[in-house]
């Protein structure tokens, strides 16, 4: 885990309730470099970054299933927290959402109910350390299993502690609002299940101007809010820091911290899952070429295949495992049409399906009901 010098802070002009104002003047260009440069080259996050979404839409008025489409995301990712998808089309989802709601505060209402138990693997082990610093030292470590876009920093200055959280936009022209207040809301939280649920910041700042409306920032920051802020950041004491965890249990941390290390020294085998539960996905849609799964991991073309090819699989070969999975599924434990059941498996015709299942299969679709029928009667007649 490496620290960021944040260089000369220089304290001036008052801010917020007389506290004094903490600005990057005659910054160290060595910083600047340093941030540019921890960022992970994927721009991937968990889709459990979605987590309250269809509630937070709903109330909104908003209808999520259509919104998460409109931004090329598939509903069922709601369902798959550990599914990496693009950040980009997370920053076009919540962004629509604020712009369509007229919820200037859309990222920070889903931060209100967030838990530690929303990160994993990840949250199970920050939550067994012995104080708040190891906590933020280990979630800084594992930072890039949760959000490829988002770049922490802890700095001690005199008794006060500068938590700054910094996140890339997805596109060169795409708003950050969103997702920055959801980034920082997510952490006041983790931090109140840590140390106390009405613990307080002494101060939140934010780089973007204030909205119309800052009710909802001060119900759940408390007035210690500042907007048009030099950088995105929380501010505590160091007491916070080093408050001891009564709850830790140094077992469970280690358990956990080991799943996490194999978890990173398997990125291939990660590739591999996160390649089938994209299929799994985008199969129904008729739209499931290497290009549209891909495009939904964040990553070009060759880095599947060279990924894959690493684990010895094709594309190809997944889809077709894949097909047959669900084709033992849908025709020999259900009853649903068989129509229905091409679509399901992404064929664009009936016919397509019906010789692709004679090849694999060796008979039709529907003479393998027909002997799921048969095997049904005798095992009726023996039990009788």
């Amino acid at each position: 885990m490496v620290r960021l010098s944040i260089g000369p802070i220089k304290l001036d002009s008052v801010g917020v309730m007389g506290f004094p104002r903490l600005t990057l003047h005659d910054t160290d260009l060595s910083f600047c470099a340093s941030l540019l440069f921890s960022f992970p080259m994927s721009t991937l996050v968990r889709a459990a970054s979605l987590t309250n979404y269809s509630q937070v839409a709903r109330a909104s008025g908003l209808d999520p299933v259509r919104m998460l489409l409109d931004a090329g995301l598939s509903p069922c990712v709601l369902r798959e927290p550990d599914l990496m998808i693009p950040v980009e089309r997370v920053g076009q989802l919540l962004q629509a959402s604020a712009t369509l709601s007229g919820n200037e505060s859309f990222g920070l209402c889903m931060a209100e109910t967030r838990l530690l138990s929303n990160l994993g693997a990840v949250g199970l082990l920050i939550r067994d350390q012995a104080t708040l610093r190891d906590s933020l030292d280990m979630l800084m470590r594992y930072q890039a299993l949760l959000n490829g876009a988002l770049s922490l920093a802890v700095e001690e200055y005199g008794e006060l502690v500068i938590i700054r959280e910094v996140v890339i936009a997805g596109s060169a022209h795409q708003p950050t609002r969103q997702r920055v207040e959801l980034a920082l809301g997510v952490m006041v939280q983790l931090i109140r299940q840590l140390l106390k649920t009405d613990w307080q910041p002494r101060r939140v700042c934010f780089e973007h101007p204030a909205p119309r409306d800052a009710s909802t920032h001060q119900r759940f920051f408390g007035s210690c809010v500042e907007f048009d802020y030099d950088f995105n950041c929380i501010i505590c004491s160091k007491d916070d820091l080093d408050a001891r965890n009564p709850s830790a249990d140094p077992a469970m941390a280690r358990y956990a911290q080991q799943l996490l290390d194999a978890s990173v020294m398997s990125q291939q085998a990660t590739m591999l899952e996160d390649v089938r539960r994209t299929i799994l996905l985008l199969l129904p849609s008729g739209r499931c070429g290497i290009e549209q799964v891909a495009g939904h991991l964040g990553v070009v073309c060759r880095t599947v295949q060279r990924r894959l090819a690493e684990q010895g699989q094709s594309f190809s070969s997944i889809v077709n495992d894949v097909r047959k999975e669900l084709s033992t599924r849908h025709v020999i434990e259900s009853d649903r049409p068989l129509t229905e059941v091409a679509t399901l498996l992404g064929f664009s015709a009936p016919s397509a399906f019906s010789r692709w299942y004679h090849t694999q299969f060796g008979c039709s679709a529907k003479e393998s009901r027909a002997m799921r029928g048969a095997v049904r009667g005798q095992t009726t007649d023996e039990a009788l």
